[in-house]
């Protein structure tokens, strides 16, 4: 069977010098054993926001690009 669809275009990247950091204590004790996102669901005039952290930020962009984010806004740390 041959898949017709279009591919779901990539979200814009758009650095910022702040984002609320949701990941915990926990988190990075188990990051060996799980992959783990946090998320924060957020409605706003504007509509729906999505706020994820993980030590796998592959992840999270892969997710909020498969819910149709038209931009990703991203912290760089380190």
């Amino acid at each position: 069977m041959i898949n017709n669809s279009i591919p779901p275009l990539s979200p814009k990247t758009r650095f910022v010098s702040h984002l609320p950091d949701l990941i915990q204590e926990e988190d990075y004790l188990e990051c060996t054993e799980q992959k783990k996102i946090r998320l924060r669901i957020d409605m706003t005039d504007e509509g729906v926001e999505i706020l994820g952290d993980s030590m796998y930020a592959h992840l999270v962009e892969e997710l909020l690009a498969q819910l149709g984010a038209d931009e990703i806004e991203r912290m760089l740390c380190g």
